[in-house]
């Protein structure tokens, strides 16, 4: 008998691992949920690594609402439809309020810090946090962060008639975009706040940040289905994770310990959270889970009110129609030039512009695939079970674009948050269920406010060297982004009344 050769035995073990995952794969498949066929070892990964949401919008049309999938050796099920999430995600809400632990993500670029509150698997530290998260987010608190929102929305509209000239010049927005998201985080968490897009913390966090939630991605990390890609040493997507992980923890270190010296010095903003949670008797969060909410803050806000600014400015640079009545509406409440800027403590009166921020919400949903679900107990669909640890997706855009909820789902159209009818219809722009975002009555107000002055003190007009794009499926810059970002452009910020707007902004 001859001795294999060397090279057979590191061949042998990777076989020996590919026919496990496939029995696994194959053994945990779902009963009774049909599905697109994908290919040995990598599933169906190759046919969603690109606008994955809308490949799953489309899949349902064959496969049904709910259908399963194989993402490597995981199996998922898919929800893409209004109905289908009221059964899964409403009426089984105890079942499906924890989350998966993905390789990448929670492995290697949460190991230091921990995990946001969205993306941490169901435990008694959730539930605390999740506990100070609504008392710090509730209506009466976010009433009380005002001046925050006051600040930066200010600041936002400065900076963008400061640079655009009043509308002479068009430049890019994303940079100011992303200052008053992040400020708007820093401020409302820590007190803290970035003045310049220049300051080379403002550039750090937006880089680290984009590339922390690119390994959120359902489907941008192979390593996370495919467990032999964990053994490869040179990882680059592992060795990145990394890297931007020890990024990561230097500058959210800096905001806890200045936090934590002012505490001590009796020198705090008590209105910002931090002050608020870390004043609570009752709260009673370590350190750990402190830094959990802050790490949600800074993640959230980066990814919501980024996106939804994004893509509103070439849109309604596009529907001139829709900027003149909604600056119909608000000069009726706001008729004299010294009320320009609109009041910080309007609570979201004016119902037009109320109606175009939720129709921005469900248009241009910000994570397309919302976070994903893990089940901690059985529970039967439509006479189907689902066992406990099924990994569930949410197809957030899919139920945003319901043809059974919405007559013309593509059509951008405000007013349909007007009718009796469609006033009261959901949207899934903040997830579903237990897991709702937390933040969404903060995320409205700041958005509301933006839009406000934004649409009170300018006429927003493409650049006239620009092809802006703001169809949700065509205007995508990377579609294999987690984030939906559109394509960059150029914005004119063309000042209604520039003598007025100076005065107000002083």
């Amino acid at each position: 008998m001859f001795p294999l050769p060397l090279y057979v035995w590191p061949l042998t073990f990777v076989a020996a691992i590919i026919i496990h995952s496939e029995l696994t794969r194959l053994r945990t498949r779902i009963k009774g949920f049909s599905g697109p066929p994908g290919y040995p070892i990598v599933g169906n990964i190759p046919q969603v690594s690109r606008n994955a949401s809308e490949q799953y919008r489309r899949w349902a049309a064959k496969y049904g609402p709910i259908y399963q999938i194989s993402l490597g050796c995981v199996n998922v099920l898919v929800v893409n439809s209004a109905e289908a999430a009221n059964k899964v995600f409403i009426r089984h809400s105890n079942a499906t309020n924890s989350r998966p632990m993905f390789y990448t993500f929670h492995g290697v670029v949460s190991k230091t810090a921990g995990f946001t509150i969205g993306t941490s698997p169901y435990s008694d530290s959730l539930k605390r946090r999740r506990k100070a998260a609504a008392s710090a987010l509730n209506r009466p608190a976010v009433s009380s962060y005002s001046p925050h929102i006051d600040r930066e929305t200010r600041h936002f509209i400065a900076d963008a008639y400061k640079l655009g000239r009043g509308g002479e010049v068009g430049i890019y927005p994303l940079p100011l975009i992303q200052r008053l998201s992040l400020n708007l985080s820093l401020t409302l968490n820590w007190g803290e706040r970035i003045e310049s897009i220049e300051d080379p913390l403002f550039k750090e966090i937006t880089e680290v940040e984009e590339y922390v939630s690119k390994f959120r991605s359902t489907t941008g990390n192979l390593q996370d289905y495919i467990p032999l890609l964990r053994f490869n040493p040179f990882s680059r997507s592992t060795a990145r994770a990394r890297a931007m992980r020890a990024r990561r923890d230097v500058y959210i270190k800096k905001f806890s310990a200045e936090h934590a010296d002012r505490l001590r010095n009796d020198s705090l903003d008590t209105s910002c959270i931090q002050s608020k949670i870390s004043t609570d008797t009752e709260a009673k969060l370590t350190e750990q889970e402190l830094l959990s909410l802050s790490l949600t803050m800074v993640a959230g806000g980066l990814d919501t009110i980024t996106t939804l600014v994004s893509w509103a400015l070439p849109l309604l640079a596009l529907r001139q129609d829709i900027q003149a009545k909604a600056y119909a509406e608000i000069r009726k409440m706001y008729p004299r030039p010294n009320q320009i800027l609109c009041s910080s403590m309007d609570d979201q009166k004016c119902l037009y512009v109320v109606a175009l921020v939720r129709e921005l919400l469900r248009m241009y949903t910000p994570l397309r695939l919302a976070l994903p679900r893990e089940t901690t107990a059985e529970f039967v669909v439509d006479g189907k079970v689902i066992p406990p640890q099924t990994v569930i997706f949410l197809n957030a855009w899919a139920c945003n674009m319901d043809p059974k909820l919405w007559k013309d789902p593509f059509m951008f159209r405000p007013e349909r948050f007007l009718d009796k009818d469609g006033a009261s219809l959901p949207i899934y722009t903040y997830g579903q269920g237990s897991r709702m975002c937390p933040g969404y009555i903060l995320g409205n107000r700041e958005l509301y406010l933006l839009f406000m002055r934004l649409l009170s003190a300018f006429q927003i007009c493409a650049d006239e060297d620009e092809q802006v794009d703001c169809d949700p499926l065509t205007g995508l810059d990377d579609p294999a982004s987690l984030v939906s970002c559109p394509k960059p452009y150029k914005i004119r910020f063309v000042a209604r009344d520039a003598k007025a707007l100076e005065t107000a902004l002083g």
